[in-house]
């Protein structure tokens, strides 16, 4: 089983527990810093039906989750109140609405150019072994150096194995030439706190040539 069909079956099954359907202040905070234009295409892989969506709409952005699930997609628009415009789109399914674009389908299989990313829950999504072919996807679908903001998580890997898995800054720096920590924090969340806590990590990162 690929680490995309463990997520599509996790939300089958509802053990998916994604954050509240409204932002924290991690964008509010930090996005700024990273000076994307207004109007600039965001990416947003492996985006859940997560409230940074709608802020980055609402925000002036053309924002672009993809997603494997239908069930997220269907929940991001109904949690708002809104009917999606769905079509097919190459091998996606394309849900449009509150000025938000999700692609439901494999996020390997997109192309396209986009002008930044915001990463809270893809690197942390994917098994150590596939954490290259990620990021390089990633960085493929990017304009040269287009910033990316990413959260990663940090906790004691002898307590807890993942899925999310940790991410610790040696391998964010290796993945992500140059990457600079903005902002580290513990999660507060029952599952850390029987672990004896996590920590999420802000970086400010770029994609830069893909890495081998």
């Amino acid at each position: 089983m690929t680490d995309l069909d463990f997520w599509r079956e996790a939300w089958a099954a509802g053990r998916v527990h994604p954050r509240s359907k409204r932002p924290d202040d991690t964008l509010e905070m930090h996005w700024p810093s990273l000076k994307v234009a207004l109007g600039s295409r965001v990416l947003v892989p492996l985006s859940g039906k997560s409230g940074d969506l709608a802020w980055l709409g609402s925000h002036g952005f053309f924002t672009v989750g993809v997603e494997i699930s239908a069930i997220p997609c269907e929940a991001f628009f109904a949690e708002r109140g809104v009917q999606p415009v769905r079509t097919g789109y190459g091998s996606f399914v394309r849900w449009q609405g509150f000025g938000v674009t999700l692609l439901q389908g494999d996020f390997f299989n997109l192309d396209g150019t986009y002008d930044a990313a915001v990463d809270r829950g893809a690197l942390v999504a994917f098994s150590p072994p596939n954490r290259l072919r990620y990021s390089n996807h990633l960085k493929a679908r990017l304009v040269p150096d287009a910033p990316i903001l990413l959260v990663t998580i940090e906790f004691d890997l002898t307590r807890e194995d993942g899925p999310p898995y940790p991410v610790f800054p040696e391998e964010v720096r290796r993945l992500f030439p140059g990457s600079r920590e903005l902002a580290r924090g513990p999660m507060r969340r029952p599952r850390w706190d029987r672990i004896g806590g996590a920590d999420a990590v802000v970086w400010a990162a770029q994609a830069c040539r893909p890495s081998h």
